[in-house]
């Protein structure tokens, strides 16, 4: 069954008709709000909203090798080494930076046998070592092409890159004449006219392509041809001699070629070297230009440490203090003391030596007696608790150690104050606030404090941190757990 020229072109044209229509829309980017019925503000996609080109031609020219066949270019023994040439143009569309397809029209001449027909056969010897070919073809196929660099390529990766490895497969239709030498005399073997069904093909291979500049790029290709006809080589008819010296289906060969791409369109970019990321880097750069301000915080940043007073668990940060995710002024030796006041920021010390160990010459040894201590200043807090628990924490256990210290260099006793969130009843959460003052006490009377200078008072929900967490449905958690806590008075 054969088909007619323009029945077959159409046929192959028909996929680039459709995919050179832009499947996505463009849309201007719109401020969203918390409306679920708000929609994006949409615009056709036409010509002059491309940013990038899609359209190139490339041509091409190699050395096609016949590998699997009953006569072959590379051949061992006495045979000798044959190269055809070949030649190629494509028309080839981008449809996303990792997609693309072409339309490629490929001529050539493969040579295969015992010598080069161009010359004199040899006239002695085995009959089957007299034998020299030559096939003349012309070629129409549609590939699809995967340009793999950017399939693969890092979304965090945002350097320019003038290598890309691509890959292709297709079909199309194959015309050949299949000339065979025997001697002196050469002979028309098999002609295959073109568009005939029986002379579909099909191609795949890997192809290394260098951008030079804007417009160009030079691409090194390998592809594998299979014919799909045992004819293919010069053997002639399926069951003659040549064709029985192997038992092959389909003659098949290899190109090797070397192309120039020239990039269509007036835009800088080619949609294949194009880096999507480029478009956030693109529209950061304008905002950074633009001065516009971006309304991170909804509720705002009271204390200006850079975290939304959303998720701030330190609503009063000092100014200048370093700060964590959740908004709290670092303390990097646990010592009590912020790195802003600490003067001895990676050594532990007391919270009344600035932070230092005692007698450190950075700040004043501290002197007993002195009321160090004090309801108002509320030193050494940030003993909290899990909920429903008066199980000592390990981030307790800076702290403590820190008042075990403090305590034993006083004269004067202190009270430990226990108090809970308002999740509970009053008397559970009055019992709850004495256990913790006591697991305290036992604690600091473990590390080698006086006990008669120690006592554990309970104040249940009566003396909550932040009153207005009561109920406790009307804070977040970081503030509950604010006031499950223990703190200091002297007495």
């Amino acid at each position: 069954m054969k088909l007619n020229f323009a029945s077959v072109l159409l046929l192959l044209i028909l996929p680039i008709i459709f995919y050179a229509q832009d499947s996505t829309s463009v849309s201007s980017i719109k401020q969203p709000n918390n409306s679920l019925s708000e929609t994006s503000n949409i615009k056709s996609f036409t010509q002059k909203s491309k940013r990038f080109n899609d359209w190139e031609i490339s041509i091409g020219a190699g050395i096609p090798l016949v590998q699997s066949a009953d006569l072959t270019s590379i051949k061992n023994g006495n045979g000798k080494d044959v190269f055809g040439y070949s030649a190629y143009i494509s028309v080839d569309k981008a449809i996303t930076n990792a997609f693309g397809i072409n339309l490629q029209y490929d001529k050539g001449e493969t040579r295969q046998g015992w010598f080069n027909t161009k010359n004199a056969g040899p006239t002695t010897g085995p009959v089957s070592q007299r034998n020299g070919a030559r096939t003349q073809y012309d070629a129409i196929s549609l590939l699809g092409d995967i340009n793999f660099s950017n399939l693969l390529r890092r979304i965090d990766n945002n350097s320019n890159f003038r290598w890309t490895l691509h890959g292709y497969a297709g079909i199309g239709t194959l015309a050949y004449r299949a000339y065979l030498k025997n001697g002196t005399t050469e002979v028309l073997q098999t002609e295959i006219k073109p568009f005939n069904l029986n002379a579909l093909f099909g191609q795949a291979g890997a192809g290394l392509k260098f951008k030079i500049n804007r417009r160009f790029d030079i691409e090194t290709r390998v592809m594998y041809v299979y014919t799909g006809d045992d004819s293919f080589d010069g053997g002639g008819v399926q069951y003659s001699s040549i064709n029985q010296i192997e038992d092959q289906v389909s003659d098949n060969f290899f190109n090797a070629t070397l192309g120039l791409s020239l990039k269509l369109g007036k835009h800088e970019s080619h949609l294949m070297w194009y880096d999507p990321m480029q478009e956030i880097y693109h529209k950061l750069d304008v905002l950074a230009n633009k001065n516009q301000d971006v309304q991170v915080c909804k509720k705002g940043d009271l204390d200006n440490d850079g975290v939304c007073d959303d998720w701030d668990r330190q609503l009063d940060t000092p100014a200048g203090a370093r700060v964590d995710g959740a908004g709290v002024a670092l303390d990097s030796d646990l010592d009590g003391v912020i790195d802003l006041n600490d003067k001895c920021v990676m050594v532990p010390g007391p919270v009344e030596n600035s932070g230092c160990p005692i007698g450190n010459s950075k700040s004043p040894i501290i002197k007993a007696g002195t009321g160090i201590i004090s309801d108002s200043s509320r030193a050494l807090e940030g003993i909290e608790f899990d909920l429903n628990s008066s199980r000592i924490l390990p981030s307790n256990t800076p702290i403590l150690n820190n008042a075990a210290s403090v305590i034993n260099l006083s004269k004067t006793a202190f009270k430990i104050i226990g108090g809970t969130d308002a999740s509970a009843s009053e008397s559970y959460n009055q019992k709850l606030s004495e256990e913790r003052a006591n697991s305290v006490k036992s604690y600091l009377i473990g590390n080698g404090v006086d006990p008669s200078k120690l006592e554990a008072v309970g104040r249940g929900e009566n003396d909550l941190k932040y009153p207005e967490c009561n109920p406790t449905t009307k804070c977040p958690e970081w503030k509950n757990r604010a006031n499950r806590r223990v703190y200091f008075e002297t007495k």
